[in-house]
């Protein structure tokens, strides 16, 4: 358990010095070069706002039902609900197959809820919840576009980045689902908070995973019809 707390520490660094440094960067383009991109930190790699075309409602579809019940919540339900089982936690559950099962099912649950609430909250707010593989070069900028893509999404036709109040909160809508849903009696809303910062965790954990995975001709995300990008149009196609 401190081993998460420090994790979910150090991922919460990340993202206040990533937004920290987007923010300098916008500040910079509002006070007159408005040809310089938000993302640049050098000159080289050109920014995915340039190429950035909003997706349309089928491919949203697409990845929702990717993210929601795809494979990788699937797998990620069996890893989380296996550390669940060595802590023993909830308790009540007890161990063996059927202590297991009810954990993976709400490991499962926990994860389905926190994706619709994100899909669902960013159409009202008009954002693109999409993940968006970065233009970048280099282990440690591309690392950082993922954890900056856990609270931020796009918005409008150019696609520019913002603060996204869903992605904020639907890591803890989908726990205090299962506190008030399916958990002991005995949990409450400081459990639900608690669990959320690990789900927040879980959720950057998957933005580094659909960053550095292999996505080719050949991968799961090619054949789940998800193009390099993880859902976004191919600006040399017709939409």
């Amino acid at each position: 358990m401190k081993m998460c707390r420090l994790a979910f520490l150090s991922l919460a660094i990340a993202c206040f010095a990533a937004l920290t440094t987007l923010a300098k960067a916008q500040s910079l383009v509002d006070s007159g070069n408005s040809s310089t991109p938000v993302w640049s930190v050098t000159t080289t790699p050109p920014p995915p706002d340039l190429t950035y075309m909003r997706p349309t409602q089928t491919t949203k579809l697409h990845n929702y039902l990717f993210d929601a019940i795809g494979p990788y919540p699937i797998g990620g339900a069996g890893i989380v609900a296996g550390i669940n089982q060595i802590d023993n936690s909830p308790p009540e559950w007890g161990q063996g197959a059927q202590g297991y099962g009810k954990r993976v099912a709400s490991s499962f649950g926990i994860a389905a809820v926190t994706t619709t609430t994100r899909y669902t909250l960013s159409a009202a707010f008009h954002e693109d919840a999409m993940y968006y593989r970065c233009e970048c070069k280099g282990v440690f900028p591309r690392l950082r576009h993922a954890l900056l893509s856990t609270l931020t999404a796009r918005r409008g036709d150019d696609g520019h980045r913002v603060f996204s109040f869903p992605a904020l909160v639907a890591p803890y809508a989908g726990t205090m689902t299962a506190v008030y849903g399916w958990y002991p009696g005995r949990y409450n809303a400081m459990d639900g908070f608690r669990m959320g910062n690990y789900n927040m965790l879980v959720y950057a954990g998957g933005n580094v995973a659909l960053e550095f995975f292999y996505s080719g001709p050949h991968s799961l995300l090619h054949r789940m019809h998800l193009n390099n990008a993880h859902g976004a149009p191919d600006p040399s196609s017709t939409p």
